[in-house]
């Protein structure tokens, strides 16, 4: 709440960045938090109906916002900053829900180590290999020395990640997580769920805007589809889980169902029209909604009850990596083939001219101009799907190593007091 009232009140861009990084302080504990409260609350067995709803408001929430937010920007009275601060009635009244109705045990205080140094090698490797992804192809080409300076500092900087962490009295991401091998897998399989969620809703709505030609309102608007696929698959699926006890199969099949809208949506263009591609928009969704929350449900079914809180944490961190890698990598390639087929194939005088490869307000072009800039964003767009389609079927590939085991029938504060039970007979 606090990053989103900086944000609505922010004086310059400096201050923006700011904000976004105490928004993202703020979200990213909680994303974690509620699911490590819901674990330790409910056992796995009846779990699935609870995480289904949570998936489905998670996914709701993430494919919604570009649909609130091109209303706010299209309302002359309220504008941009209204999409910050819309978030802080909604938030206020969270706070106030939660401390009247939920209710913890109360745990035992210990001291804690908190690994700074950890958390700031991850962020500096991870942001370097964002930040070279973002920029090559456009500033610098993709075989050049400041790639092989970017990624080379990443790795360094991840693998001093590593050894710190294997040294941390309480790292930020336990490596001994990575021993399970479902966590292991979940974890790779989020990363990929991340690509295709935020990687596709981003740049389905400039797909919109600027090959159809819809006003951002619209364009968040026609977010609706996948926002109902993934809405009724995410529940629907939890419902069933809960019933059988069986929840391989859901990941299975959501995965192969993600593939199939990938593939689907690099078949649209320009001319196609809203229908089919609101009806590739609904498998996407789909298969995301069967996925996404289950990942987490077979992850903490299977780490003892004292590693639920790393497994959680670190399974939501990748998957937000990977809608960061998503967005920044995909970006990237929409921005080449856009500058590649905009001005080497259509206007080549521009280039050779000095002119900028920048797109302006296509609005504001004749309507000939206008017709060749949604082609090529039509056709960018469909080969990002396109480059995206294997990148998601690894996801198939990750999901199929899972080993289904039977959900536990007691919550993760029952587990933990049977752990600490067992603990102390074996000392005695």
């Amino acid at each position: 709440m606090a990053g989103s009232l900086i944000a609505g009140f922010t004086p310059n861009v400096g201050i923006l960045i700011l904000s976004r990084v105490v928004q993202g302080v703020g979200a990213g504990g909680m994303t974690a938090l509620a699911l490590i409260v819901m674990a330790a609350m409910i056992p796995p067995r009846e779990l699935g109906k609870y995480s289904g709803m949570f998936g489905a408001v998670f996914g709701v929430a993430t494919i919604a916002g570009p649909l609130i937010g091109g209303v706010l920007v299209d309302t002359s009275w309220l504008g941009w900053r209204w999409t910050f601060l819309i978030g802080v009635p909604f938030t206020l009244a969270a706070i106030l829900l939660l401390q009247r109705t939920l209710h913890l045990p109360r745990q035992p205080r210990k001291e804690v180590s908190i690994d700074w140094l950890g958390a700031l090698l991850i962020t500096a490797g991870v942001s370097d290999l964002l930040i070279w992804s973002t920029l090559a192809g456009t500033h610098f080409a993709w075989a050049s020395v400041q790639t092989a300076v970017f990624v080379a500092g990443g790795l360094i900087l991840l693998g001093l990640a590593v050894w710190v962490e294997s040294r941390a009295k309480e790292p930020i991401i336990p490596l001994s997580i990575f021993r399970n091998r479902t966590v292991t897998l979940t974890i790779v399989a989020s990363v990929l769920v991340g690509v295709a969620m935020f990687g596709g809703t981003v740049f389905l709505s400039q797909y919109f805007q600027f090959s159809l030609g819809k006003s951002p309102t619209v364009a968040g608007l026609m977010s609706l589809p996948m926002i109902f696929g993934l809405l009724v698959s995410s529940t629907v699926a939890g419902q069933l889980i809960t019933k059988y006890g069986k929840w391989k199969a859901y990941l299975v099949w959501g995965s192969i169902i993600m593939v199939v809208g990938m593939l689907l949506l690099s078949r649209i263009s320009a001319d196609t029209s809203v229908l089919m591609v609101s009806v590739f928009m609904v498998v996407l969704g789909v298969g995301v909604g069967m996925l996404m929350q289950n990942l987490v449900l077979a992850a903490q079914n299977d780490v003892p009850a004292a590693e639920l809180g790393a497994a959680t944490s670190s399974l939501t961190f990748f998957r937000s990596m990977g809608g960061a890698i998503g967005v920044s990598a995909l970006g990237a390639v929409l921005a080449n083939r856009v500058t590649t087929l905009l001005f080497t194939e259509r206007f080549p005088q521009a280039a050779a001219g000095g002119g900028t490869t920048e797109v302006p307000d296509v609005r504001s072009l004749p309507p000939q101009i206008q017709a060749i800039i949604a082609d090529v964003y039509g056709q960018a767009t469909a080969e990002l799907f396109l480059v995206g389609a294997p990148i998601a079927a690894l996801a198939v590939i990750a999901v199929l190593f899972i080993k289904e085991k039977p959900l536990h029938t007691l919550s993760g504060d029952e587990r933990a007091a049977r752990e600490r039970e067992a603990a102390g007979v074996a000392l005695h």
